[in-house]
């Protein structure tokens, strides 16, 4: 029997191949080096399905996947909430005496400046939070200190120093599951989301227009964010997302008014509400 596999961006041990462990143990993770080769991976069937990271609390959307939705023929069939924890890790034998550097991906720097100034330690950027715990694994340099996630120090023999270093405790990542096939979640069966991408035709308060029937029909968009396409300034395209099911009435209306306002609508995908969503 073939083994069943979900892609990540990222080295072993970082947040995504976390999510891929928690929410699908059963699949084999497969680490790449870029979301380009995530998506490619499955889009050749090379693996079954892809975790990618959305949004982050601190960060705000994660760039370049926005760019990858419109023009792939995968479909969101889950999303997945991960509160991130970042631990400080060295070699067996180090201290916090011992550091003098601390390596990690720029955004986790930035989110554990606490830890980093208050010692004095030089932050050195790294491409990937679980690669700078490789690297530092690698050196076996005791002045050396990756901030990674906490499955990195086990895949990598290190030894975990502080626990939760991270400055806030509300950092939160969110992640989409892309399948091949679609996958759309039964109507009248719990929370749905649905994810949508659109272009506004170019004319006077065209996106006023657009988003009123979702207003009028009782509809809750929880996300609307712009980008420019084709290198124009007129070229706007939107990535949206609602509460509820396109078999609903008042969102099949809604979507039904979109259309006499845009051209290219595209639903990525329904699916259900994940439980902290709901908790948020």
């Amino acid at each position: 029997m073939t083994t069943r596999r979900i892609a990540y961006q990222g080295e072993p041990g970082a947040n995504s191949h976390i999510v891929c462990q928690r929410h699908y143990p059963e699949l084999e993770a497969v680490p790449c080096a870029s979301f380009e080769e995530v998506f490619a991976t499955v889009e050749r069937g090379d693996a079954d399905l892809a975790m990618i990271p959305i949004d982050n609390t601190l960060a705000g959307r994660v760039a370049d996947i926005h760019h990858f939705l419109p023009t792939t023929n995968l479909h969101i069939v889950a999303e997945h909430f991960l509160r991130i924890q970042f631990h400080l890790m060295a070699v067996p034998g180090a201290t916090t005496g011992t550091i003098r550097t601390v390596h990690s991906h720029v955004h986790a720097l930035g989110q554990c400046r606490r830890i980093i100034t208050g010692n004095g330690w030089r932050p050195v950027i790294s491409g990937d939070t679980a690669g700078a715990a490789r690297e530092v694994a690698e050196s076996g340099d005791p002045t050396q200190a990756a901030i990674a996630p906490p499955l990195a120090a086990e895949i990598y023999g290190l030894e975990v120093l502080a626990a939760d270093v991270e400055d806030e405790d509300h950092n939160t990542t969110r992640f989409v599951v892309l399948s091949p096939e679609p996958q759309r979640a039964p109507a009248g069966d719990g929370p749905v989301v649905t994810s949508f991408v659109f272009h506004v035709r170019n004319l006077p308060a065209a996106l006023y227009k657009a988003l009123g029937g979702f207003a009028t029909n009782g509809v809750n968009m929880t996300k609307l964010e712009s980008y420019m396409v084709g290198g124009h300034f007129t070229a706007t395209q939107f990535l949206a997302e609602v509460d509820g099911h396109p078999d609903d009435v008042g969102l099949a209306r809604a979507l039904e008014e979109l259309q006499f306002f845009t051209h290219e609508v595209k639903i990525l995908g329904v699916y259900p509400a994940d439980p902290h969503r709901l908790e948020a």
